[in-house]
């Protein structure tokens, strides 16, 4: 016997064997339609009797094998079905033929046999004939497994009377020495009539008995028998069937014990009628063996007293010595090299055994030693069968990694050189199912969260494997799918020239056939899911950004409450903030627009050790129509943080969650989803989106400036101006507003605001007319409006605590006004000056002092107007202010009239430039630079008495240095009015009030 038949195990010791072969031409559907009918029929419960016969069938079965049933009786074909088609009555006579010469090839051991006849009708199907049936079609055969059960119980007939012609004892007839092939040749011309032979004859007939016992539903009998051939055939040395009726007492005391079976099927063996009543109580450690009464044994098998029945179960042996008899029965087969097939054949049984014992490591001690069990030569296809069982075997008992190893080892041998076709599918098939057994699996989720299961150089060898399989078998998408799932998660095993190599080849085959992220569907049903490219590169960092301050929308005040979804009294609401949870935590507080241009910022890095290109990189977007405006980048070999902006534009309003982003790189796109990046820091997702705004465009007359104003970031500013101003000068600032956006301009505000100045101004810094550019509204996109705003300033550059004191007195020292703009690069201050000093209480003349102002264009249109959104445009102003004319020295006389005085002026001029003084009914005064004069202006006396004065309750409740500053300033405005002193600069042609 050359072929193992690896699915055996210990139970089919008691079934009978039936083999099932076409007979002519039958479709093979057809065949195995049938033949799944007849081999439902597993078992039959005898007539009239308690026991139960369990059939075994085979579609293929070698008449070599056949040549051991006298030593394993389960291995004897007794029934013969044979299944053919017929189509006329002319046909009947060749195919009676065919099918007595099928019985032939098992004549020696046949009990009876059977023949079904499809698509025959007529004459012929009219004769009654017990081994015959015929039907008219493969449909209309509803009575197969009535017939199929007649059969087995006519099998079931001659078993019987040959157990009870051979377990009878016939002192007086000579008892026929059973024999293996391979014996016949080596008992020619032995002494029949010695001892020792007759000893042998008796221990092979009783353990023959105990077989046919077996098989007859008499377990109690076989196991008695089993016992008595053990003693006798140990008395002789008679080894190879010593080890057989060790198994036939392993195999009816493993049916004992399991009545479930041991092959794994979803469908247990009813248990025997002869089993006695205690047979649920499994695994008694105390059952041993015990002495055999031979007068236990009856004809059928059934004692009335259940007494003594009970008793019989303990010859039957424990679960622990089951597994020991095996070991020695296995060891005598072991002594005969023509017997490896039973060796094996025990090994696997035995391994079934202990599986169900959950004792996985004595397990493995058969299966290693089935493994170096020589069978001869194979066929390469019996390799594959050998190895493939072995790898079932291991991993029925837990060794995952060994069965793998088996596994793989039959799919190499599947495209062996000695193989004309190499079946590289099944290699292919074969391959994938050695993954679990090495901790891998298809799916790169399995790979993001967690440390590194499993040995990485024998995954990359098996993915290697699988590449290489997948190319031989023509499907070049395959191999894109696993060599990209490769890269992907054995990226941090890989060697620099390994990660050169792989993404050469990954390169190659892209350029047939590139790779995406659809599932790949195999023909046995497996889904390959897609194998995103997330460390190339390794993202860090995702930050969906804010809009430009110019561009950020803003809710009016009144409308902040309309919008909120969820009504409620309380302040807060434990619910409401429970069911809003998950929202809270992602949602951003900004908002985007619908129609301009969104940014989410990446910080990435490149772990390959060469310059990493990457393609088509955009954002993955759900909640509302989102346009993303792909983008390329390089970078570079094992950069660091690196940061990637990538952009879009919202086209509808909504809330939009940035859910990941794609990439292209080396020819395969991916999908990247955030939630799939393992240590990814982000702010949150999900934003809303508003209707479309308006978009506002600045330009002015006077050039940029790179000054910000303070506290403001230059982030708030869309820009700032400046201008450097004499004391007491204005300057006209011309504003051109553009609308750029796609949205007509319905609304338009503004406003002014000084910052961050000590200074006193007098009068309005700045002064503007918004009624001309208000009535070119609604701005459609693509116009513009231009508006001027007037810059005028007037500071005080005096060093003393009081400008004014009694006109009477000697004279006061007393400055001017200033203001400043960097836009004029004419005056700069000279290098001598110095800051400052307010101790010193003297004027520093060439002093500057900066004035900052910041212009807020409020403006809304569209659809955004109508949910209240709004938006901010900022221009800052930035004036340097010089000191223009200093009065140092003021002084009266009198003049002809009580009711007039002279003024004299000591006029300074601080700047770099000739200037001319008026003032009222006076002849101008012509200064040079840094020169000084006197002035002498005739005027009427000054009335201050009828200057308003502060009511009681302002006195009572006010600074006294405030009231101070604000008579002094009365009294001021006073004296300007009535003077009219003007300054102007030759060159420039100007004319300043101070």
């Amino acid at each position: 016997m050359s072929v193992p038949d690896y699915m055996q195990c210990a139970e089919d010791h008691q079934t009978v064997l039936v083999v099932v072969q076409p007979v002519g031409i039958v479709p093979e559907d057809q065949f195995f339609k049938i033949y799944k009918r007849i081999a439902s029929v597993s078992q039959v419960s005898i007539r009239d009797s308690q026991r139960l016969l369990y059939i075994r069938y085979r579609h293929h079965y070698l008449p070599e094998n056949n040549e051991w049933g006298d030593f394993q009786t389960h291995r004897k074909v007794v029934g013969l079905i044979s299944i053919t088609t017929c189509a006329s009555a002319k046909e009947w006579p060749q195919t009676a033929e065919r099918f007595h010469g099928q019985k032939e090839v098992y004549s020696s051991t046949l009990y009876d046999s059977r023949l079904l006849v499809f698509g025959l009708q007529g004459e012929i199907t009219e004769q009654q004939r017990t081994d015959v049936a015929f039907y008219p079609n493969f449909e209309e055969c509803s009575d197969v497994e009535k017939r199929v059960e007649d059969f087995v119980e006519s099998i079931f007939i001659v078993l019987e009377s040959k157990r009870l012609d051979r377990a009878t004892d016939k002192s007086g007839d000579k008892i026929p020495l059973l024999c293996v092939p391979f014996e016949k040749k080596d008992f020619v011309g032995l002494d029949t009539d010695s001892r020792h032979y007759k000893k042998r004859c008796q221990g092979r007939m009783r353990k023959h008995v105990g077989d046919l016992c077996l098989q007859a539903g008499m377990l109690q009998d076989a196991l008695v028998h089993y016992h008595m051939a053990v003693e006798l055939l140990r008395g002789v040395n008679d080894f190879l069937w010593l080890g057989a009726a060790l198994e036939g007492l392993c195999s009816a005391s493993v049916i004992f014990h399991y009545p479930g079976g041991t092959a794994g099927k979803t469908a247990g063996r009813k248990p025997s009628i002869s089993q006695p009543a205690d047979a649920g109580k499994r695994h008694r450690p105390g059952a041993q063996e015990v002495l055999i009464d031979p007068g236990a044994l009856t004809a059928n098998g059934i004692s009335a007293d259940t007494s003594t029945e009970i008793g019989r179960a303990k010859n039957c042996l424990s679960p622990e010595d089951i597994i020991e008899k095996y070991k020695e029965a296995i060891s005598y087969y072991g002594k005969y090299k023509n017997a490896g097939v039973i060796e094996l054949e025990a090994c696997v049984k035995a391994v079934r055994v202990l599986a169900i014992q959950k004792r996985a490591r004595e397990a493995s001690e058969f299966l290693q030693n089935a493994v170096y069990i020589n069978l001869g030569q194979l066929s390469e296809e019996e390799k594959i069968q050998r190895y493939s069982i072995l790898s079932e075997l291991y991993e029925l008992i837990g060794f995952h990694r060994k069965s793998a190893f088996f596994k793989r080892v039959a799919a190499m041998q599947c495209v062996a050189p000695t193989i004309p076709e190499p079946g590289w599918r099944a290699c292919y098939k074969l391959l994938l199912e050695t993954l679990p057994g090495y901790s891998l699996s298809l799916d790169p989720k399995d790979f993001s969260k967690g440390t590194h299961r499993g040995w990485a150089a024998v995954q990359m060898r098996l993915l290697h494997e699988l590449v290489y399989a997948s190319r031989r078998m023509g499907n070049p998408g395959l191999s894109v799918r696993h060599l990209s799932f490769l890269l992907q998660t054995m990226l941090d095993f890989l060697s620099d020239q390994e990660k050169k190599e792989v993404t050469q080849s990954l390169e190659n085959y892209t350029s047939k056939c590139p790779g995406g992220m659809e599932v790949i569907t195999l023909p046995d049903g497996l889904k390959l899911p897609p194998v995103p490219f997330t460390k190339l590169p390794i993202v860090r960092s995702v930050r969906l950004l804010n809009l430009p301050v110019s561009l950020r929308p803003h809710k009016v005040k009144g409308l902040l409450g309309q919008n909120m979804s969820t009504a409620s009294p309380f302040i807060y609401s434990p619910i409401i903030m429970h069911n809003r949870g998950e929202e809270r935590c992602k949602k951003i507080d900004f908002q985007w627009v619908q129609g301009d241009v969104c940014e989410v910022q990446l910080m990435v890095y490149n772990p390959m050790p060469y310059e990493l290109r990457v393609e088509n990189m955009g954002l993955l977007t759900s909640g509302v129509e989102f346009e993303s405006l792909p983008a390329a980048l390089s970078l570079p070999a094992e950069s660091g943080l690196y940061p990637v902006t990538l952009v879009g534009v919202p086209r509808t309003a909504g809330n939009i969650t940035v859910n990941g982003y794609h990439t292209s790189v080396f020819g395969v796109t991916s999908d990247c989803l955030l939630e799939g990046l393992v240590g990814v820091k982000t702010g949150g997702c999900l934003v809303e989106v508003i209707p479309s705004l308006p978009r506002l465009q600045l330009s002015t007359s006077l050039p940029r400036s790179a000054h910000t104003a303070q506290p403001m970031s230059k982030e708030e500013l869309s820009s700032t101006v400046s201008v450097q101003l004499f004391n007491g000068e204005m300057q006209q600032l011309t504003i051109t507003l553009e609308n750029i956006g796609s949205e007509g301009i319905e609304t338009l505000e503004l406003t002014s605001k000084t910052v961050s100045t000590k200074e006193k101004v007098f009068g309005e810094f700045l002064s503007w007319e918004l009624e001309d550019a208000l009535s070119h509204l609604p701005l459609k996109p693509g116009q513009a409006v231009t508006l001027a705003v007037s810059i005028k300033v007037k500071l005080d550059f005096s060093g003393q605590e009081n400008l004014l004191q009694d006109l009477n007195d000697d004279g006061i020292s007393v400055t001017g006004l200033p203001i400043s703009s960097p836009l004029r690069q004419v005056l700069k201050p000279r290098p001598e000056t110095k800051p400052v000093s307010s101790e010193s209480g003297k004027a520093e003349y060439s002093h500057i002092k900066t004035l900052e102002a910041v212009l807020n264009f409020r403006y809304s249109g569209g659809a955004g107007k109508v949910e209240g959104y709004y938006r901010e445009l900022s221009l800052g102003v930035h004036v340097d202010v010089e000191p223009s004319v200093f009065f140092t020295r003021v002084s009266t006389l009198p003049a002809t009239s009580t009711r007039q005085c002279h003024l004299l002026l000591d006029i300074f001029n601080p700047t770099e430039h000739e200037l001319t003084v008026s003032a009222k009914n006076n002849q101008d005064l012509v200064l040079h630079a840094s020169e000084c004069q006197r002035m002498a202006i005739q005027v009427d006396k000054f009335d201050f008495e009828s200057l308003p004065q502060p009511d009681q309750e302002t006195v009572r409740f006010s600074n006294p240095k405030q009231l101070e500053e604000e008579r002094q300033h009365a009294q001021g405005c006073q004296i300007n009015s009535k003077l009219g002193i003007c300054w102007s600069i030759i060159s420039f042609q100007w004319l300043r009030v101070l």
